[in-house]
């Protein structure tokens, strides 16, 4: 199972063009999937059936996985038996007549514009990190940035002049976003006094780095947000993609064209974006019931 799962890998790498995230995503849920195959003393691809897989999707649910990690598993798991059956190492597909898992519509966690200010004031600008952390914060709010892509930001990808930054998105899609004067401030401070004293003649491509200058990782900026949001004394769910989502609807709640918007984030149908006019109708619904005479 695991030859042919890291065959499908590399069949999403060269003919479907996934990027490294979504191709993370997929090796990690059919690796789960695997596991529970071996628990279960299913050791070949045609010993799977329908059933088996319902079964692996009500363990799911029974460990508390939410409908919507349950349903992007069904999906990794979809993909794989599709290619099973194109490559001819199965005849039938036993995912085919499995239905996704329902559930509503769920609204994206927003932080307010205090909240937001609160949180990226809250690094020591005095010192070489805090001066990092803070451009990382404004960058990430400014462009409406996902994690992945303000880690893997290069340097030659900022261009402070014109106030933009290059984007390189899911599948590698390039979009440009403009950044605010709050983000070309902090970046041109971060790049002329930080930057050269933290990478200790070392070189990197990377706008902003980890340790001797590779890429930072995921976990480790999560953590120091997290900090950062104790600190700034906000007690609500705060996550890096908080801050994308409160781009996207603080955006739209100002005025903001949708399809703007959509092309900032980088999503390929407005569908996706239209989740945040959801948020955007909420917000003007309290400012109604607020201050309108008859509200």
């Amino acid at each position: 199972m695991n030859n042919i799962i890291d065959g499908y890998l590399n069949y999403l790498v060269v003919e479907k063009g996934l990027s490294g995230a979504t191709l993370e995503a997929y090796g990690a849920d059919l690796s789960r999937f695997t596991r529970f195959l071996k628990a279960n003393g299913i050791k070949k691809a045609g010993m799977i059936d329908t059933a088996v897989i319902i079964k692996y999707l009500i363990d799911l649910r029974d460990e508390e996985i939410g409908a919507r990690s349950r349903g992007r598993h069904l999906v990794s798991i979809r993909g794989f038996f599709k290619f099973l059956v194109s490559e001819k190492i199965i005849k039938t597909d036993p995912a085919r007549l499995i239905d996704l898992p329902k559930f509503g519509l769920t609204l994206p966690s927003v932080l307010n514009v205090e909240d937001i200010r609160s949180i990226i004031d809250a690094p020591d600008r005095s010192t070489l990190l805090g001066m990092r952390d803070a451009a990382m914060l404004e960058l990430l709010y400014a462009a409406g940035l996902r994690v992945s892509e303000l880690l893997g930001t290069r340097v030659q990808e900022i261009n402070l002049e014109a106030g933009f930054v290059r984007v390189f998105g899911k599948g590698s899609k390039e979009r440009i976003v403009p950044i605010g004067t709050y983000a070309k401030d902090k970046i041109r401070q971060y790049l002329s006094t930080a930057r050269p004293l933290l990478l200790k003649n070392r070189a990197s491509p990377y706008l902003f780095f980890g340790r001797a200058g590779k890429m930072m990782t995921r976990q480790g900026f999560w953590k120091r947000l997290k900090a950062y949001a104790v600190l700034a004394g906000c007690d609500k769910n705060v996550t890096p993609h908080s801050f994308r989502h409160s781009f996207a609807s603080h955006l739209l709640e100002g005025g903001a064209d949708l399809r703007a918007v959509q092309m900032m984030l980088g999503h390929v149908d407005i569908s996706t974006t239209q989740i945040y006019t959801h948020v955007a109708r909420s917000h003007l619904k309290k400012m109604h019931e607020k201050y309108h005479p008859r509200g």
